[in-house]
């Protein structure tokens, strides 16, 4: 199946988005890059040093115990769980990557929940 124009426009945009944006950020042990993909149904997390390559802490909303929807309210839950795995992991600030996302709705709720649990971006 093709897929429509606008659909394919819509990925090469955030696909260039992405790509200027990881240009900039970087993370390392101490502040790692933490990233964001969002698909129709589930809400997928990482944080990430750059440096060795490696994934410090992940959230995937499929795998909780109680499924996490991929809208604002969704994002305000796995925030909430995010950052607490973020503590345990004694990890306190990090760089925040949009993933080419466009910073609002369920990208922003996210944001403003990892810093309302006490997370520096």
């Amino acid at each position: 199946m093709r897929r429509s124009k606008a659909l394919a426009k819509r990925d090469l945009r955030r696909l260039k988005r992405k790509r200027r944006i990881r240009g900039r950020i970087s993370g390392t042990a101490v502040q790692p890059r933490v990233t964001i993909y969002k698909s129709n149904r589930y809400l997928i997390i990482q944080a990430i040093d750059d440096t060795k390559g490696h994934t410090l802490v992940y959230l995937n909303t499929a795998h909780t115990e109680e499924k996490i929807p991929s809208n604002i309210e969704g994002a305000k839950k796995a925030a909430a769980i995010f950052a607490n795995k973020l503590k345990e992991a004694n990890i306190e600030k990090i760089s925040f990557d949009r993933n080419g996302y466009k910073y609002h709705g369920v990208v922003a709720a996210f944001a403003d929940t990892l810093r309302e649990n006490g997370i520096k971006l």
